[in-house]
């Protein structure tokens, strides 16, 4: 990780669960890490935690509602005027709504297209661009997958949240394939762990927290510093060393 130290990272989602164990974990090996999420407040409170921590690295936080792309334009334009751009892009952010694929809400399916897929790519797009105009050819790009992405579960509320994971799963290697015939060196891996103990399962069900208990206490779950040390295992590879996907799940996981 030394050759990282005092680059720019993105990493979006980082105000709690996988996105501040990432977001804290690159602070902490020394690089500067921009961390988006509409709230705010929580991602200057982990700022702190590190400062407070003596991580060589700084945590900047930022607003953005990654269903606009006007704040993400926006947000790659103060990336770049304030830190001159971004060589590590973490697209961490997603979401589920409980939403069938018989009776669920469109705005729901919306929802998690326009997060989990859409600002995905426009993430992306703005992330190379950033590089590109550089010259910087070592990046990275890291997308935050699922084993959704990769299996159906029997689970009609993640149905459709698993189409935007298989969407993600193509997107990761169709960008590898792009930047190959770009002859650039800038690298395109994903993450795709089973279930974590976050915040997720909460959201998903609107809050309520005995369902939320309940999903994580089947089994001893996937930590989100696992996930994070993942993407310190990818960004740590040599430069010839293409990841394409690091699949992981807590061993007593079944599917």
């Amino acid at each position: 990780m030394d050759r990282w130290k005092g680059r720019v990272a993105l990493v979006t989602g980082a105000s709690v669960g996988i996105g501040a164990a990432i977001a804290k974990e690159l602070v902490r090996y020394g690089m500067k890490v921009v961390g988006c999420a509409r709230d705010v407040e929580k991602i200057q409170k982990l700022a702190v935690e590190c400062q407070s921590a003596g991580y060589s690295g700084v945590l900047v936080p930022i607003k953005c509602d990654l269903t606009n792309e006007e704040e993400i334009q926006s947000m790659f334009s103060a990336i770049k005027a304030q830190h001159k751009g971004v060589d590590v892009c973490i697209n961490n952010a997603g979401l589920a709504h409980p939403e069938s694929l018989l009776s669920g809400k469109t705005q729901g399916w919306k929802n998690m297209l326009d997060v989990n897929v859409l600002a995905l790519s426009i993430c992306t797009r703005e992330a190379y661009q950033s590089m590109k105009e550089r010259n910087v050819d070592d990046g990275h790009i890291i997308n935050i997958n699922s084993i959704c992405g990769h299996r159906v579960i029997p689970n009609s509320i993640i149905h459709f949240y698993t189409a935007t994971k298989y969407a993600v799963t193509a997107l990761t290697e169709a960008l590898r394939q792009e930047l190959q015939e770009a002859n650039s060196h800038i690298r395109a891996s994903c993450i795709s762990p089973g279930l974590v103990e976050t915040e997720f399962a909460l959201r998903l069900f609107s809050g309520d927290v005995q369902k939320a208990a309940g999903v994580y206490s089947q089994y001893k779950t996937l930590e989100a510093l696992d996930v994070a040390n993942a993407v310190t295992y990818i960004l740590s590879a040599p430069p010839h060393v293409q990841i394409g996907d690091v699949q992981m799940r807590a061993v007593e996981q079944a599917s």
